[in-house]
């Protein structure tokens, strides 16, 4: 059954080029595949935030939600960047397999997804609920969230390393992860950044040359949803079998660069990322990678800190003198790179401080 509900089952009479944010369009194709009765007029609202996807709240009169993605194949940023809409068969095997690595609740369920029109449809989360990131951005820091954020990180590495037989062919394919991480994030950036070319080049490589375990590959506060104290993970279609420094990186560049725009609510930022880090290995556990992970977990933050500055998709909410500030502390910081996270969270901030009244 379950199976059956993730199949696709678009017929040759829904058009080619459906456009879920059209809402005639969207009722069209829900009543012709059979996803809604005819007489049934469900409320549409489109969800925004994200670049690379359209997205759709459905509600139905019975109660039930659902959201629907559909991918794009241009991204909507100022600078031309292309994926493959395939990519979102990518997010419904995350979807059906983070839901078996994690505890319940943690992933919203997939209900079924539409190869030809590259969408999917997922369980909404239940109202109510709030983004992690406009928390976070308001200046709430709840240490909690940030201890539960670990926790998950820590658990799908370790979950997926011990259950690597079935998931590291599953998830082999890295092309996804290239077009929308290495190229726009490392790759984008060496080109503007030249003195850092030498570093995100040798980053690049070294990311491509592990396989260690499952890596989300967007694991941010953008995508986290918490209802009733709990933290829900989103958006999943670069997820893939490679290193999982990568997502510690990626999500303490987030930390650290909210702790950089936020001056006032700075050493709260810097506890918290701390925390985060400590929390992470602790639950981690013993692996056999688990110690040499610290010092490329340290060069993807780097990475992502000058990434999100110089690269195709900078933070929108850094001020241009902040993208300047963090350039120059990332570029002070890579001659020297520390090995151990701590020691980076710490510079990081002094850098930052002569530069601001932080």
């Amino acid at each position: 059954m379950a199976k059956d509900r993730a199949q696709s089952r678009g017929p040759k009479c829904v058009s080619e080029s459906l456009d879920i944010e059209n809402p005639e369009a969207l009722l069209t194709y829900l009543r012709q595949t059979g996803r809604i009765r005819r007489e049934e007029q469900p409320h549409f609202c489109n969800l925004h935030g994200g670049v690379s996807n359209r997205t759709v709240m459905v509600q139905r009169a019975s109660g039930e939600a659902w959201v629907l993605k559909q991918a794009l194949a241009k991204l909507r940023v100022r600078v031309d960047w292309f994926s493959s809409p395939e990519r979102i068969a990518r997010e419904a095997l995350g979807l059906e397999w983070l839901a078996r690595l994690v505890p319940h609740g943690s992933i919203p369920a997939l209900l079924f997804q539409d190869h030809k029109q590259y969408l999917l449809a997922m369980e909404a989360v239940p109202q109510p609920y709030e983004n992690w990131k406009s928390l976070l951005l308001a200046g709430e820091i709840e240490p909690e969230y940030f201890r539960q954020f670990a926790t998950l990180l820590a658990t799908i590495h370790r979950e997926a390393y011990c259950r690597r037989a079935d998931l590291e062919g599953i998830f082999a394919d890295r092309s996804f992860f290239e077009s929308l991480r290495l190229e726009p994030y490392y790759g984008y950036s060496a080109q503007r950044v030249p003195i850092a070319a030498g570093f995100l080049e040798s980053l690049i490589q070294e990311t491509l040359s592990c396989r260690i375990t499952l890596v989300h590959g967007d694991f941010s506060p953008k995508n986290i949803l918490i209802h009733r104290g709990r933290l829900v993970l989103l958006d999943h279609e670069v997820i893939h079998f490679g290193d999982p420094a990568f997502d510690l990186g990626f999500s303490m560049a987030h930390f650290l660069s909210k702790a950089h725009h936020m001056p006032g609510r700075r050493r709260p930022f810097v506890a918290a990322a701390s925390d985060y880090w400590q929390t992470y290995r602790e639950r981690l556990g013993g692996l056999p990678w688990a110690e040499t992970l610290e010092a490329r977990a340290v060069r993807h933050t780097l990475g992502c800190l000058l990434a999100r500055v110089v690269g195709r998709s900078p933070l929108e909410y850094l001020a241009e003198d902040e993208r300047l500030r963090q350039r120059e502390a990332v570029l002070s910081i890579i001659g020297r790179v520390p090995r151990q996270m701590p020691e980076l969270i710490s510079i990081f901030e002094e850098r930052l401080c002569p530069l601001s009244n932080g």
